[in-house]
């Protein structure tokens, strides 16, 4: 069961999502979360405290959502890594689509303002990391050139489906053929010529 600091977190990213970056207020998320005036402040002092507190708890929550589609799928050959993305679009433009639009806005909000920026760092950091194992195991033996290009392809595509959404939205025969392309066979799995 989430405690109230978590309440109003999520209530803050649904402002953020359904409303955009200046719609974050304490008075705002306060009313999002059902609570009253003055829970958020209680809480966050600043609107700065108050989004690192959202950059943190969206992490964990994107996080969460990605853990669970690897259980499901369980992704070790570049096809099943290609079928996982595509899983996570989908679901990052369906029923997560207020929590992604609130990562975008934030990410935005982190171009004008450097602190927030340097935690966005920090948050990805940990994203890497975990993405990097998941490239390793579906046969990436350079996770650091594989996961940019990958995932910077992905985050457009969501954006895209996101800013203009298209009904028949499918990326999988895109995700499918960026990955199978991208993550080089290890010497092993060549074929001998």
């Amino acid at each position: 069961m989430a405690n109230r600091r978590e309440d109003l977190l999520d209530a803050a990213i649904a402002v953020l999502g359904e409303r955009g970056i200046h719609a974050l207020t304490h008075r705002a998320v306060d009313a999002a979360a059902w609570l009253p005036a003055g829970s958020t402040s209680n809480h966050f002092r600043t609107r700065d405290a108050l989004l690192d507190a959202v950059v943190e708890r969206f992490a964990a929550r994107e996080r969460a959502n990605w853990e669970n589609l690897a259980a499901r799928i369980a992704p070790t050959t570049p096809w099943e890594l290609a079928q996982t993305l595509t899983a996570a679009a989908h679901e990052a433009t369906g029923e997560q689509r207020t929590l992604t639009l609130a990562r975008y806005a934030i990410l935005i909000q982190a171009g004008i303002q450097p602190a927030l920026r340097a935690q966005l760092m920090r948050t990805g950091g940990r994203v890497n990391a975990y993405f990097f194992n998941w490239l390793r195991t579906a046969g990436s033996v350079d996770p650091g050139r594989d996961g940019p290009i990958i995932m910077n392809h992905w985050t457009g595509l969501v954006l895209h489906q996101l800013a203009t959404p298209d009904p028949a939205f499918d990326p999988s025969e895109q995700i499918e053929a960026l990955v199978t392309t991208v993550i080089r066979p290890r010497a092993a799995e060549v074929p001998p010529s």
